[in-house]
């Protein structure tokens, strides 16, 4: 079966896939999106749409035991299963939607497994493909390191646990010091189940998350009874009718109902051919692109597949260089330093742009504008602790160079400050704007005002102040 030239082919339906799909019709392109697997990748399917459900519910319960002092009593209890049961339906909806709106655009839909017949053609199982322009947004598959195996109902990944009932037990093991492992110890955790979390080294240490916001997650996690066993590699699991038996490289042995790897994930390109197109892979897998997300003349690789963020929100903004350049070469090129990142734990926290130590290494002479949450009212009503703003900012040129978050609504304020990097009246324009009161955001403004108070940053957050001065 043969089709007509499309202008682009896009092989992957996750978030990036899915964007560069949107934003290409959007422009008037004859896109075709295909997908071998389930439609909406892993982040809709199990990833981060299901995981926000948890999360929720996870706070819901995490926030319980205040609950008398605010006049509301009774008792609340946790049952994984429904709230397994609950996030599909979630999962669901959104891909009925996300199904809806391509149809409603004129995007093609292909199932089937792609692969590379040339540098413009693709073989879709018994179908040919020719398109103008081709991206890959294949994503990634978990990784599980010796001596782990999957096997069903005892040793899952999160994929598994996303796309089948739970296991029985309460007892869960999870592996992993990074984002998955940390966020699934404390949800796992609120919704009933008694967690053991082994980690390799300290939780986030490999993150760009600054020490003072690694320190306040530590504390909120060890509020909530959390706390992580360090340096415990697994040397053996065993499996059997009773469970699973972990022996560390200590010597200690554990036994547990399942285990809950988050150890990682690596890029899915098996299959498709690279070779025939002209693209090449990295040590991990990852397709090697240029700045503008090019693997080879007229194909974009994007999301997890090439770049080691490994999140929706890199896959999406590599949607949007992918699909610009595609449009207008050249025009804008990948900065992964925007792209914020969030974690959902015991603590919600996010960063977005340079730390102080990416920017020291950039010759720069960075200072940090730091304001609590402890005694912000809306946070107080809710009866959060714990959170703070933090926004780094260049001494020499006044230019803002990153920000973190911590506390509820993190995730969702990144990206209001995210969209002030690359300006440079960003501290200005910010320290200018009008904000709600009560609420988390106006300790943006209180994190300005320290960094022109303490910093002596006055002239470059208050020009217009600076320049009348100067009048007189």
């Amino acid at each position: 079966m043969e089709q007509d030239v499309l202008d682009l082919a896009i092989i992957g339906s996750g978030p990036g896939g899915y964007r560069a799909a949107v934003l290409a019709a959007l422009r008037g392109l004859k896109v075709a999106i295909i997908e071998k697997n389930t439609w909406g990748g892993t982040c809709l399917n199990r990833g981060c749409v299901p995981k926000k459900a948890w999360y929720h519910s996870a706070c819901i319960m995490a926030d319980a035991a205040a609950y008398p002092e605010r006049g509301i009593s009774g008792t609340l209890s946790a049952d994984f299963a429904q709230a397994w049961r609950h996030q599909r339906l979630i999962v669901d909806t959104v891909r009925d939607s996300y199904a809806d709106y391509l149809g409603r655009l004129g995007i093609r839909r292909l199932s089937g497994h792609a692969r590379f017949e040339g540098p413009r053609s693709l073989r879709v199982d018994d179908t040919r493909v020719e398109a103008r322009q081709i991206i890959i947004a294949t994503g990634s598959q978990p990784w599980l390191p010796e001596p782990l195996q999957r096997i069903p109902g005892r040793i899952l990944t999160t994929d598994d646990l996303f796309d089948a009932p739970p296991p029985q037990g309460r007892r869960v093991a999870v592996l992993g010091s990074g984002f998955v492992g940390t966020e699934m110890a404390f949800i796992l955790s609120r919704l009933g189940l008694d967690v053991v979390w082994l980690t390799g080294r300290e939780p986030l240490s490999s993150s760009a998350f600054s020490i003072p916001a690694r320190t306040a997650l530590r504390e909120a996690l060890a509020g909530a009874g959390i706390t992580p066993r360090l340096q415990a590699r697994i040397a053996a699991a065993g499996v059997s009718d009773d469970g699973v038996t972990l022996t560390l490289g200590d010597g200690d042995r554990l036994q547990v109902d399942w285990v809950l790897a988050g150890t990682g994930r690596r890029p899915c390109t098996d299959g498709l051919d690279l070779g025939r197109a002209g693209i090449t892979t990295g040590a991990l897998g990852h397709i090697v692109v240029d700045d503008y997300n090019r693997a080879a003349p007229g194909i974009h690789a994007i999301g997890d597949v090439t770049n080691p963020g490994m999140s929706a929100n890199h896959a999406l903004a590599d949607a949007t260089v992918a699909v610009s350049d595609i449009l207008d070469p050249g025009g804008f090129s990948r900065r992964d330093e925007l792209v914020p990142q969030v974690l959902y734990s015991a603590l919600e926290m996010a960063r977005v742009g340079l730390n102080e130590d990416e920017a020291e290494a950039q010759g720069l002479e960075p200072a940090a504008g730091f304001t609590s949450l402890d005694l912000n009212p809306a946070a107080l009503a809710a009866g959060e602790r714990g959170g703070f703003l933090r926004l780094i900012a260049d001494l020499d040129s006044g230019r803002m160079l990153g920000a973190e978050l911590a506390g509820r609504g993190a995730g969702e304020l990144i990206s209001l400050l995210g969209l002030e990097f690359g300006t440079p009246q960003a501290l200005s324009r910010l320290a200018a704007a009008a904000y709600n009161h009560p609420a988390r955001a106006e300790e943006i403004l209180n994190a300005v005002e320290t960094l022109a108070a303490r910093w002596g940053m006055a002239e470059q957050v208050f020009p217009a102040r600076a320049a009348g001065a100067g009048r007189e």
